[in-house]
């Protein structure tokens, strides 16, 4: 299976872009380093888990991803919350993240079911 190929992936890389180029001009650096971080480790550790060879691997990293997500997910309330980012930008990119989330959710269920330990 090809990581690009995944619905997942691409959902994931294209929110990865979006939070970078929304936040490039924020000056509070460490709330931009943060939150590009963790933007990016979604599609990174998706893209790493369905590389990887045994199903126990694939699992964690894909679990990884979830919880950058959750990561990513918080930390673009507080963006909105306390100013940084706009709040229409935010709300469309939860429910994108919110998709991600179920979608991940949906993988691990299928790869551990087709390949039970």
């Amino acid at each position: 299976m090809k990581f690009q190929r995944l619905e997942v992936w691409q959902l994931s890389y294209e929110l990865s872009c979006s939070i970078y180029q929304q936040t490039k001009g924020i000056r509070d650096w460490g709330f931009r380093d943060q939150i590009t971080r963790s933007g990016l480790s979604v599609p990174s550790n998706i893209a790493e888990g369905i590389e990887r060879k045994g199903i126990k691997e694939q699992v964690q990293f894909l679990f990884i991803a979830k919880g950058s997500l959750a990561e990513l997910m918080t930390q673009l309330m507080i963006g909105r919350d306390i100013g940084y980012l706009d709040a229409d930008f935010v709300d469309e990119k939860l429910k994108i993240a919110e998709r991600i989330s179920a979608m991940l959710a949906g993988l691990i269920y299928r790869i551990k079911s087709h390949n039970p330990s």
